[in-house]
């Protein structure tokens, strides 16, 4: 296609109205977009050659990002041009999208079901008034194959309100929205009382397909128009204690998060919101003193590395000597009013700790920026005076709590929450109520997600009324708690070591890989193949990988069983069987990739029902992830890929690829082939799982 709008225009992609329309979009949205905008348009009118990526910048200039542009709507006063201003619109947003190309398959309807939204109310309310235009359109994916697609069910709900029967108001909305969905859907059908069932038109499905073997990085998945500051509190370790096994949901379970709405193209602040203050440090600062540190000389010969020892050491000391005790507490006092041998101590525990921490991160291949406890010392008593303001805070012997409407405890009393002690020290839920309202007058957060334990649901439900309440929280911020449940052993009890203590985290990354390893050079010695550094690079990337799936494939909700067992088999719902599936379509790729070239030309044959099957679940992807993006389910992204691999395999048991009847077939299921690797690859990657040519 020509590389300018004139060029477009000769070859009736684009006409003198639609182009006048494009103009015309600028003229409510900005005046000097507009004025610079009808220079192109001039040219256009004296048959000069526009670049089309000129005036894609001119038109993207009149908005916050290129993606902010909205369809605009029909109303009885749209001035006469309106008709070119939605060409204009159309044709720009296909130009915009799709790199030049212009096709149904435009990233205006990558996420199908939002834009059937729009069209069923644009349609509602040409059938029945801008009085209909609040109602739900009530469209879903449909349930069953035979009811295609997508099912709007409007009808039903509306009928009372319009005085119609149900069958009689969907005929009538059909008339409507069957002229504004052509382009995507085949004609809609109406079934049972009133029911619409709506099908994807193959070639929308086709063209879908080619985008996503074009674009192996994104698969044609537009970034959001309305991007978002996303704040994720994940993670958060205690410092001096080792990372153990309770930590592994919250970190990759908040990194997968973070991933998706970094893809889907939010402003993404991973926080550690590390326990890095509190009364412990008194007991630990003077266990060093005693080991011999001093500001002057640091920690000498004294080797704190394995920091579990240290702090068992430390507490036991704590335990038995009441002298210990004292010193504890003064030194508690002189950190909190900033002794200089006291910090010092203090930031060489931190680090310590934050180095073992960072092991496990590079492991998992986990980052966040660390902003622990400590960062909020000096908003505490800002925190108190502003309860006190409002009249929230309250005493109950002694200590200062706030009374949040609906908690009582086991007695039916109500349940105070607690922000200072009587002793005027305060609490972690009072360095929580400081983050909140750090995050957001600060850092201008629009969601916040903290990942932790189901056990501390009560704690963060509390803390957000009293946000709320205080008023530090405007209603469009969201706050919300992403609780999980815990990691069992095999017996279905608290997972441990033999000896009883509670299992180390990296100890448990480390016995992945272990075995991992074992498997895969016992099944290459088997096949009399050598074990090299590229297979040991393979077993480490297996090993991690189904840790990482088997957490993150069940719901975060339930508790699960741990077992490398199961985690490492080759069979079923996991990693190995997911890395398998990518390194073999990836091996039909190189094989016959290398004799064909896919390109933009290449036409998608979606005859046989193997390939629709196949298809049909490839293009449903973008709305999977806003799916996953509002409920904070990663399980469902597991659950996604492992039915996509079994419909690859049965697409690849009927439709030969290599043998495929004719060539231009080949192209196509090689074509499909692609989109499912990219598919594969690129879940796997928000998962938090790198991929492997071969296994």
């Amino acid at each position: 296609m020509p590389n300018d709008f004139l060029g477009s225009a000769r070859h009736k992609s684009l006409n003198r109205r639609t182009f006048a329309g494009m103009i015309a979009l600028l003229a409510l949205e900005s005046s000097s977009a507009f004025h610079t905008a009808m220079g192109s348009f001039a040219m256009f009118r004296s048959s000069r050659v526009v670049p089309q990526s000129r005036f894609i910048s001119v038109v993207s200039s009149a908005f916050r990002s290129p993606h902010a542009l909205r369809a605009p709507h029909s109303s009885a006063s749209s001035p006469s041009w309106f008709g070119g201003r939605r060409a204009g619109w159309n044709a720009f947003s296909r130009l915009r999208l799709s790199g030049g190309s212009v096709d149904s398959a435009s990233l205006e309807t990558v996420y199908v079901q939002q834009w059937l939204e729009r069209k069923v109310t644009q349609a509602l309310c040409e059938a029945f008034g801008e009085e209909v235009k609040d109602v739900n359109p009530m469209v879903a994916i449909a349930s069953k194959p035979e009811f295609g697609d997508y099912q709007c069910n409007v009808a039903m709900s509306l009928s009372k309100k319009v005085g119609m029967k149900p069958r009689d108001v969907a005929d009538k909305l059909l008339q409507r929205l069957h002229p504004l969905l052509q382009d995507v859907f085949e004609q809609p059908e109406i079934a049972g009382p009133g029911f619409l069932n709506l099908r994807l038109r193959k070639d929308y499905i086709g063209g879908r397909i080619s985008r996503m073997t074009e674009d192996g990085e994104r698969l044609g998945i537009p970034k959001t128009g309305n991007p978002k500051r996303v704040i994720v509190d994940f993670s958060s370790p205690n410092i001096a204690k080792e990372m153990h096994v309770g930590h592994l949901r919250s970190t990759i379970i908040g990194d997968t998060l973070c991933r998706l709405e970094e893809f889907l193209g939010h402003d993404v602040l991973r926080l550690n919101h590390v326990g890095d203050w509190g009364t412990q440090f008194g007991m630990l600062i003077t266990y060093l003193r005693e080991k011999g540190f001093t500001a002057e000389k640091g920690l000498g010969d004294l080797q704190i590395g394995d920091l579990v020892n240290f702090y068992k050491q430390a507490k036991a000391r704590f335990d038995e000597d009441e002298a210990f005790q004292t010193a504890s507490r003064k030194e508690v006092v002189a950190l909190q009013a900033g002794d200089a041998t006291s910090l010092s101590g203090w930031s060489i525990l931190c680090e310590a700790s934050r180095k073992e921490f960072q092991v496990v991160y590079d492991m998992l291949n986990v980052r966040l920026e660390e902003r622990g406890e400590s960062f909020y010392n000096n908003m505490l008593s800002d925190v108190i005076s502003g309860l006190k303001e409002i009249e929230l805070l309250k005493e109950s012997e002694g200590a200062r709590v706030v009374y949040v409407d609906g908690y009582k405890n086991k007695d039916g009393d109500p349940m105070p929450f607690l922000v200072q002690k009587s002793d005027g020290g305060y609490l972690y839920s009072t360095t929580d109520l400081a983050a909140i309202r750090h995050r957001v007058q600060k850092e201008k957060a629009d969601r916040i997600l903290y990942v932790t334990d189901a056990g501390q649901s009560t704690h963060f439900d509390q803390a957000r009324c009293i946000a709320r309440q205080a008023g530090w929280v405007p209603s469009h911020v969201s706050l919300e708690h992403v609780p999980f449940g815990l990691v069992q052993g095999e017996d279905g009890k608290k997972f441990k070591t033999r000896s009883g203590d509670t299992v180390k985290l990296r100890d448990l990354l480390d016995e992945a890989i272990v075995r991992a390893s074992k498997d895969l050079r016992e099944r290459l010695e088997a096949d009399n193949k050598p074990f090299t550094e590229e297979t040991e690079r393979t077993a480490r990337i297996v090993g991690l990988a189904a840790v990482k799936y088997a957490d993150l494939s069940m719901n975060r909700e339930s508790n699960y069983r741990f077992s490398y067992d199961k985690m490492l088999a080759l069979s079923g719902n996991t990693a190995p069987y997911m890395l398998y599936a990518f390194a073999r379509i990836n091996g039909i790729r190189r094989k016959i990739g290398s004799e064909i070239k896919l390109d933009s030309s290449c036409k998608i044959i979606l005859d046989h029902p193997a390939e629709m099957f196949l298809a049909r679940h490839l293009v449903y992807l973008p709305e999977l992830l806003l799916d996953v993006e509002k409920s904070l389910y990663p399980h469902r992204l597991c659950e996604y890929i492992f039915e996509l691999s079994q419909r690859f395999n049965q697409f690849y048991e009927n439709c030969p690829v290599a043998n495929a009847p004719s060539e231009e077939e080949k192209k196509s299921r090689l074509a499909l082939c692609s989109a499912t690797a990219n598919t594969l690859q690129l879940v796997l990657n928000l998962l938090g799982i790198d991929t492997v040519e071969r296994l």
